[in-house]
């Protein structure tokens, strides 16, 4: 029996290039899959700016106190990144925000067996359809919409407490992390290619494969 290959990615759903390295890692899993192996994506909360308010703000205030105006509005313009993966960031919509609520959606999309189309969501309604994601009409609808049903009770945000104390020594402020079943992690923006060949490397198949092979 072939023997699954489990993936972690660290990521927060406000990361431009986590919302690329949740793209290409599950398209990298599908490929793995595609050649005999068996793979899973294990997705684990992040939170880049924990002390973020709920009301959130526009991005582009985010960047240019941060960055300066000149790289605030060459952000807002871009809309080259992503295009290569079929994505679309819409950075002139963004709305800067805590991210506690978007994981509690997704921890509890998961639990119901629709964590991976929940994420895909989650970026998509932040980076593409400006929705704010720590208001709550707004994930009340992208829940719905994904057919998620509210946890009761505190509706897993203890649990969630603990993950991301758990994570905040695994991610990083400036990307997604990925962590192999065999010890290995790969930081940043990695093309799908180079996770294609951790899982084949993870599972022992094509050892010597190296990043680019398709």
């Amino acid at each position: 029996m072939v023997a699954v290959v489990a993936v972690e990615l660290v990521h927060d759903f406000v990361c431009a290039a986590s919302y690329l390295g949740f793209t290409r890692a599950v398209r990298a899993v599908r490929r793995y899959e595609g050649e005999g192996g068996r793979a899973r994506l294990v997705l684990r909360p992040y939170r880049i700016a924990p002390g973020a308010p709920a009301a959130g703000e526009p991005l582009f205030e985010v960047h240019r106190r941060q960055r300066g105006e000149e790289a605030a509005r060459r952000i807002r313009a871009d809309t080259a990144l992503g295009a290569a993966d079929g994505l679309r960031f819409r950075f002139d919509l963004a709305v800067f925000t805590n991210t506690f609520e978007a994981h509690l959606l997704r921890s509890r999309a998961a639990a119901q067996g629709r964590g991976e189309a929940m994420t895909e969501r989650l970026f998509r309604a932040y980076f593409t359809d400006g929705l704010h994601l720590a208001d709550p009409a707004a994930l009340g609808r992208l829940a719905a919409e994904a057919g998620v049903r509210d946890g009761g009770g505190d509706g897993g945000a203890e649990a969630l407490r603990a993950e991301l104390a758990r994570t905040r020594a695994l991610g990083s402020d400036t990307g997604p992390v990925f962590r192999f079943a065999d010890g290995r992690e790969l930081r940043g923006d990695q093309p799908e290619d180079a996770l294609l060949a951790a899982l084949r490397a993870a599972g022992g198949k094509w050892e010597g494969a190296a990043v680019g092979t398709g």
